[in-house]
């Protein structure tokens, strides 16, 4: 099979395409012949020995891929060939015409889901269900501020946030990115490019601020986002793409408010009952069409790097997917 590899750590271009052995399940496992894989922030931060986990050299990249099963190991049940699946790798091994996942990692998909829309479902949906539900308890008639919001996570959020009930203010650094965040159902939309962000929050609130935000950008934005945020708001701690935060802390207690962290990695490792609970929602969601991914471009396996890089350099939005046996 053909897979992209990282062979010493460092930027996209770095990868390389290399035939390697097809992979054989063991006990527990499986093998899914992938035909989309999603392409996320977490894997350009492994492939620079950045991100929380470690990853030993070589590997290969990726987190999750939907396709089709061909290979069963010992002891898997519920699971027969040619099942149409989507299996966590648990970010090493996505990026490859077949892929070894754990059975317990895996759930079929539904016949009319595109196996595009459906890769990251648990890494966009399932970190802003989990953040916005369980972590911010966000509720009917609330506002909602999303930083980053035309990203793969961010859009996630917009669209949750609107099925919670809430009012959805998407920030976001272009006229382009802001009008594929209307699309998805955004009340208002801030440029933080050319607009005050903590002036335009506190003017589409009436003065109150906001009272969730879900931030996937920190950076400079935090603190401006926090200084408008209402009385006992909550702001949630959901990814760094614009560099590491650093709030004064003044501001929890003159606003009453919250820092929440939304690790959904590790909550699903810690908690697999509330993992599953997530699943489950959100599978009925999809299938009663009430999600809709945005699948921005699909690159071929050889071109992973390229999606990489264009992740890096924000100009990404929505989500992009590797596409191995295309």
């Amino acid at each position: 099979m053909r897979a992209i590899v990282c062979r010493e750590f460092g930027p996209p271009e770095k990868l390389v395409l290399e035939e390697r052995p097809d992979p054989i399940p063991g006990p527990g496992e499986l093998v899914i012949e992938a035909r989309a894989a999603t392409v996320t922030f977490p894997d350009a931060l492994m492939i620079e020995d950045k991100y929380q986990f470690k990853a030993t050299l070589p590997f290969v990249p990726g987190g999750e891929a939907a396709g089709i099963v061909s290979a069963l190991g010992p002891g898997v049940e519920g699971f027969v060939l040619g099942d149409r699946v989507i299996g966590n790798t648990m970010l090493v091994g996505g990026f490859a015409e077949k892929v070894l996942v754990g059975a317990s990692a895996t759930r079929k998909l539904a016949k009319n889901t595109d196996y595009a829309e459906a890769t990251g479902l648990g890494y966009a949906y399932g970190t802003g269900y989990y953040g916005l539900r369980h972590r911010g308890a966000l509720k009917p008639g609330e506002t909602l501020l999303v930083l980053g919001a035309a990203g793969n996570v961010g859009l996630a959020a917009v669209e949750l946030g609107k099925l919670l009930g809430a009012r959805v203010i998407a920030a976001a650094s272009s006229a382009e990115k802001l009008s594929v965040c209307r699309d998805r159902g955004a009340d208002e939309v801030i440029d933080y490019s050319c607009e005050d962000l903590k002036a335009r929050t506190k003017e589409l609130t009436g003065g109150k601020g906001v009272d969730v935000i879900y931030d996937c950008i920190g950076g400079d934005y935090a603190e401006a986002a926090i200084r408008s945020i209402a009385w006992e708001g909550r702001f949630l701690v959901i990814g760094f793409t614009a560099g590491i935060t650093k709030l004064p802390l003044n501001l929890t207690l003159l606003k009453g408010c919250q820092v929440v962290g939304v690790f959904y990695g590790a909550m699903v490792q810690r908690d697999p009952a509330l993992r599953s609970q997530i699943d489950r929602e959100l599978e009925a969601l999809m299938e009663a069409g009430k999600l809709h991914p945005y699948v921005s471009e699909r690159y071929a396996l050889a071109d992973a790097p390229k999606a990489l890089r264009a992740l890096l350099d924000r100009k990404v939005t929505g989500k992009v997917v590797v596409e191995p046996n295309r």
